[in-house]
C-alpha cells in the first residue's frame, strides 16, 4: 500500500463494479482532508484502474482472493478497514481474514450463516462488523427505524410495515418489452428470489416457495407517490426483522422488492422452463442458443421451437412474454462456446448483453415504507418513500444508494464517531440517524403521504 505514513489511514476495497462508483468518488473526496489512501482490489485490473482514475490518494491492483492468499494477507494486515462489494459468495474469505488481523468489515451484503458463526469472535475480538450497509438491505433499516421509532415516542401502536424497495429502469429509458435494464451485480438478478419468501400476514406466517413467486407478483401491486402501481414479491425470510426491529407482535409485516408488472411475468416463465436452474451442466461449444435450448427442453428439432414453447406456457405465439424470450436471445442462432454452463449462467450472460443500460440510460430507485399504527384510537396510514433517478449508466441511483452509505459509514468509523462492536446491521440510532442526515445532502431523502 504506497502512500503510508504514521497518521494515514489505509482503506481497503474488494470490488470495482457497478455499485461501487459513487463509494469510490467520495472517498476520493474526502481523502485529503481526513489524510486517507484507498487501496482498490477487483479482479479485472482495468476496472479498479478506471475507477480511481489518476488521483494521488488511491492505488489499484487486481487478483482473485480466493486462490491469492500471500496478497490478500499483505493487504489486509496493513489496512485500517476494509469494505467489500464482492459476490456474496466470497465474503465469507474476507470475513475470516478480517477476523484474523482483527480490522473492521463494511458490506452492503445480508448476513449470511458463515458470518453468523463468527459472531462471538467477532465480539470477543473487538471489532465492528457492519453488514447490510447498502441500500436493500441498508437505507431500507435504516430509514425503517427512524420511522418507527418516530412513531413509537409518539405513543403510536403500529399494526403493519410493509416494506418495497426495487432498482427499476426509469420511464424514460424504458425500451424493451422486460422492462428492466441492469443497474447492480446481474448474478444476484439471475438469482433473485430462489430463497422463496415468509412473511407475516393478518397474524399468520405465510410461505411462498420460489416456483410460485414471481406468479404471485404478477397479482399483487402497490401504488408509490408519483411513480404509481407497481408489481411487488415479498423479499427472502421477513421474519427474521421482526426482532431487529422491535416489531414481535405486529401482526402484517413483509419486505418486499418491486418491479414493473412485464418483469414478473417474464421471469414466471423462465422459471417454468427451468432456464435459472442451477443443474445440469451442460457442454455449449459448437451450440447456439436455438440449439442449446432445443436440446434442454427436449424438443424435437424438426418442430418449430417458439410455437412448441408457447403451448408449453399456454400463450398465444405472440404474447409480450415470447417477445420476452426472443428479445433475450433464447431462439438466436448465435454459437455459446462458453464451455461447461448451467442455465441460469446462459441466462445470465444474456441478460448482461440484452438487458444493459446504454451509456445515457436512466434507472430509478424506489423505496416506499407502507405503515398503519393507531394512536389515541386513531388510525393512521403512512407511506414513507423515497424515488430517486440516476444520472447515467455509470452514475446511477443504484450506486449512489449502495455506495453512499457504506462510505458515509466508513468515514464515520474512521472519525471516531461510530465505536460499536460485533456483528452489526444499521438499526442502531448511532449508525442510522448521522448517515441518514448525510444522504439528505446528496439528494437521498424521502418525503411522506398520509391516508
Amino acid at each position: 500500500m504506497p502512500f503510508s505514513t504514521s497518521t494515514t489511514k489505509q482503506i481497503l476495497l474488494f470490488g470495482a463494479g457497478k455499485s461501487s462508483t459513487y463509494l469510490i468518488e467520495y472517498l476520493l473526496h474526502h481523502a485529503p482532508k481526513e489524510k486517507w489512501h484507498l487501496t482498490v482490489v477487483d479482479y479485472n485490473i482495468m476496472a479498479a484502474r478506471e475507477k480511481i482514475g489518476r488521483s494521488f490518494y488511491a492505488t489499484a491492483d487486481a487478483f482473485d482472493v480466493q486462490v491469492a492468499a500471500d496478497a490478500l494477507e499483505m493487504y489486509l494486515s496493513k489496512a485500517d478497514i476494509v469494505i467489500s462489494l464482492l459476490p456474496p459468495a466470497l465474503h465469507h474469505i474476507i470475513a475470516e481474514q478480517c477476523l484474523r488481523f482483527k480490522k473492521t468489515l463494511l458490506t452492503a451484503s445480508y448476513v449470511d450463516d458463515q458470518v453468523k458463526q463468527l459472531s462471538q469472535a467477532i465480539a470477543e475480538a473487538g471489532i465492528l462488523f457492519l453488514y447490510e450497509m447498502g441500500l436493500d438491505p441498508g437505507i431500507d433499516h435504516m430509514s425503517a427505524m427512524k420511522l418507527i421509532h418516530s412513531i413509537q415516542r409518539k405513543g403510536g401502536e403500529i399494526t403493519q410495515f410493509h416494506s418495497y424497495c426495487g432498482g427499476l429502469v426509469s420511464p424514460a429509458s424504458d425500451d424493451n418489452p422486460w422492462a428492466y435494464k441492469i443497474s447492480w451485480n446481474p448474478g444476484n438478478i439471475a438469482r433473485a428470489g430462489k430463497e422463496g419468501a415468509v412473511f407475516k400476514e393478518n397474524g399468520q406466517v405465510r410461505e411462498i416457495p420460489y416456483e410460485e413467486l414471481f406468479a404471485w407478483c404478477g397479482r399483487h401491486e402497490v401504488n408509490v407517490p408519483g411513480v404509481g402501481k407497481l408489481a411487488y414479491y415479498p423479499n427472502r425470510d421477513s421474519l427474521r426483522y421482526l426482532r431487529l426491529y422491535g416489531l414481535e407482535n405486529i401482526p402484517n409485516f413483509k419486505r418486499a422488492t418491486l418491479r414493473y408488472p412485464a418483469f414478473c411475468e417474464g421471469w414466471h416463465a423462465l422459471i417454468k422452463l427451468g432456464l435459472t436452474a442451477e443443474t445440469p451442466l451442460t457442454q455449449t461449444d459448437g451450440l447456439t442458443y436455438r440449439q442449446w435450448l432445443t436440446q434442454y427442453l427436449g424438443i424435437d428439432p424438426k418442430e418449430n421451437l417458439e410455437e412448441k414453447i408457447a403451448q408449453r406456457l399456454e400463450l398465444r405465439p405472440h404474447a409480450r412474454i415470447m417477445r420476452q424470450l426472443r428479445y433475450l436471445g433464447w431462439f438466436d442462432d448465435v454459437p455459446i462456446n462458453k464451455g461447461t454452463q448451467a442455465p441460469v449462467q446462459l441466462l445470465q450472460a444474456l441478460l448482461e448483453e440484452k438487458l444493459a443500460l446504454k451509456p445515457n440510460d436512466k434507472d430509478l430507485v424506489v423505496m416506499m415504507h407502507d405503515v398503519i399504527f393507531e394512536r389515541k384510537h386513531i388510525k393512521t396510514r403512512l407511506k414513507s418513500f423515497l424515488v430517486l433517478e440516476g444520472e447515467d449508466a455509470l452514475h446511477t441511483a443504484m450506486a449512489k444508494t449502495v455506495g453512499l452509505p457504506l462510505a458515509i459509514a466508513t468515514r464515520l468509523i474512521l472519525q471516531g464517531k461510530i465505536t460499536l462492536k460485533g456483528l452489526h446491521i444499521p438499526v442502531a440510532p448511532e449508525i442510522y440517524q448521522p448517515v441518514l442526515k448525510e444522504l439528505e445532502e446528496h439528494g437521498i431523502r424521502f418525503d411522506e403521504s398520509y391516508d
